[in-house]
């Protein structure tokens, strides 16, 4: 509630399962609470779907299924590319080193999308 309470904007993690579905749409709901009785004006900037399981090129059911209610939840243009379920993370953090230095630069992708975001959301070009 501190964090809805002091931020301005909101990125929401929200893991690509039910459980993680399920989660967002509690803290939707916590928001609109705290909206309605003047304890915030955040705003959502975006909701991060994490540890998408995905199989080669193939999405795991349960991870497009709860990506696509997330978009139903809050609209297409607010659900960021998701973070896919990789050791890769894990071993860049590890290694203090970044995803590109150890050649998955790909992974990088949700982060460069995120960044751009905030970028727009301060006014920044």
């Amino acid at each position: 509630m501190t964090v809805i309470g002091a931020g301005d904007f909101l990125i929401i993690p929200a893991e690509a399962s039910v459980k993680g579905y399920g989660s967002l749409v509690r803290t939707l709901d916590l928001l609109n609470g705290l909206q309605d009785v003047g304890a915030t004006n955040a705003l959502v900037l975006g909701v991060l779907p994490f540890r998408h399981r995905w199989f080669g090129n193939t999405q795991a059911q349960e991870s497009r299924a709860a990506v696509d209610g997330m978009r139903d939840e809050v609209g297409v243009e607010l659900v960021l590319p998701s973070i896919r379920e990789s050791e890769r993370y894990k071993q860049a953090i590890n290694k203090r080193t970044t995803l590109s230095q150890l050649g998955y630069s790909e992974l990088e992708y949700p982060f460069e999308i995120l960044v751009e975001k905030i970028h727009a959301s301060l006014g920044d070009k």
